[in-house]
């Protein structure tokens, strides 16, 4: 494998990390890596014109055309931090939510700089966007969550949004599931039974999380190539402004508020409805030291990504 393509994967290996987490964005991850615009175009290319292609078996014309080697490096990244990370983020989130929130918080916060001045120019249109943005992703902070459904529509749905929620920067897939009340269904137990072997389990309801999340790639990947070609800084700064507002949702400090439900195999088990007292970090308490220590660490994790980026574009 190329250094290149180590590097995609690596950084598709972050995205899927990013997004088994609630309130993390593995678009955001995606943006602060600089792939960002590189996979909108890539997903923007399985147009008409590609299927005429793949119909007359001419892959490799295909192959170039909808950037397969970046896809396929990336995606086997995001693969596998699914297939790695997703019982490990499980245990870690069930456990010790406070220092995986920590970790990403460092990253989110450290990546806004690196976002902001991708604005070629602010202006007031530009501003008023940015508080827009930062006002959506606050507001979703507090929004009560549904009640978890195995529909098919339900879940087709749910890999739209879902998906949509994922590709934009400071918008958590996870977060949006877990509103939905189909987080732990989707990100936890169906990925898991996946990956356990557990077919009977998984893919009645990822088949039709699946068909939702293609669907909504193709829609969002258009939309968001013409945005950024047509209004590049207001899209920079409604993102900026996404990634702000996400560090609400991502804030350590928090009560995480959970109620007993009876899953679809007869089982109790907690089930996460949202965040309530929003505090600041008690540093009486030991713990509080190493939840400190995982933020610096997100945040060095940033400045070494960056100053890496920053080296290869000298070059």
């Amino acid at each position: 494998m190329r250094k290149e393509d180590l590097a995609t994967a690596l950084k598709g290996f972050a995205m899927g990390a990013a997004n088994v987490v609630p309130g993390v964005s593995g678009g955001t991850i995606a943006f602060i890596t600089g792939i960002y615009e590189r996979l909108i175009e890539a997903l923007k290319s399985f147009d008409v014109e590609a299927v005429k292609l793949g119909s007359k078996f001419q892959i490799k014309e295909l192959w170039t055309k909808v950037d397969g080697r970046f896809l396929l490096s990336m995606g086997i990244g995001v693969i596998l931090a699914f297939a790695t990370l997703a019982k490990l983020l499980k245990w870690g989130f069930e456990h010790h939510p406070v220092l995986v929130f920590s970790l990403f918080f460092g990253l989110i916060l450290a990546s806004i700089p690196s976002v902001g001045k991708m604005i070629r120019k602010w202006d007031p249109s530009v501003f008023v966007v940015f508080l827009v943005g930062l006002g959506i992703a606050v507001s979703i902070a507090f929004l009560t969550p549904a009640s978890e459904s195995n529909n098919p529509i339900y879940l087709g749905i749910c890999g739209v949004v879902a998906i949509c929620s994922m590709i934009i920067p400071g918008l958590s897939g996870s977060f949006v599931l877990l509103l939905m009340g189909n987080y732990e269904l989707i990100m936890l137990d169906s990925l898991s039974a996946l990956f356990g072997g557990d077919l009977k389990t998984a893919l009645p309801v990822l088949i039709p999380v699946g068909i939702g999340a293609v669907v909504g790639l193709l829609v969002l990947s258009r939309f968001l190539s013409w945005l950024f070609r047509t209004h590049h800084d207001n899209a920079v700064s409604a993102i900026t402004g996404f990634v702000t507002g996400s560090l609400v949702i991502i804030w350590p400090w928090k009560t995480t508020m959970t109620t007993l439900i009876i899953d679809r195999h007869g089982e109790e088990k907690e089930k996460i409805i949202g965040f309530k007292d929003w505090s600041l970090p008690d540093f009486v308490r030991g713990e509080t030291w190493l939840e400190i220590g995982a933020v610096a660490i997100g945040i060095a994790l940033i400045v070494i990504i960056d100053r890496i980026a920053h080296k290869n574009k000298a070059v």
